[in-house]
């Protein structure tokens, strides 16, 4: 990703790089203790399985913050995001091997907006299957 993206850079229509963020067991449980959610079907797979889930899943607000963390990345230390939203339209399961899953998060530039801002719409994926959808980053970038 970019150290500064400038506004009079960016093009309408641009495609973003893909980039690709690895989901362990035990990132989710380090996401447990930072967000105070102990949910067990984040980190026991017996339960989670009890429950009807193929196994352990990543929080949703973990998948969020991944694509997030993508627009930061992107646009550098410089930038401001102004707006950030998404849906969730599926989940990221993890299973226990020591790899887990992978998000992977890449975007376009909607369009650009006046005070220096653009729209992306982003894309979030784990095995081909879109994890968020309506993502959408408003951001505001230096000159």
């Amino acid at each position: 990703m970019a150290a500064q993206v400038s506004y009079d850079d960016v093009k309408a229509g641009a495609e973003l790089p893909l980039a690709s963020y690895p989901v362990t067991r035990l990132s989710l449980v380090k996401y447990c203790g930072a967000s105070g959610d102990f949910n067990v079907i984040h980190w026991n797979e017996r339960i989670a399985k009890s429950v009807g889930l193929p196994d352990v899943i990543a929080h949703g607000m973990f998948t969020m913050a991944q694509a997030g963390r993508y627009v930061t990345d992107w646009a550098g230390p410089g930038a401001v995001v102004v707006e950030f939203g998404v849906r969730f339209s599926s989940m990221v399961v993890v299973p226990d091997d020591d790899i887990g899953a992978t998000i992977e998060v890449s975007g376009v530039v909607e369009e650009k907006l006046d005070g220096r801002q653009v729209v992306l719409a982003l894309t979030a994926r784990s095995n081909d299957v879109k994890m968020l959808t309506r993502a959408r980053a408003v951001v505001r970038l230096p000159g």
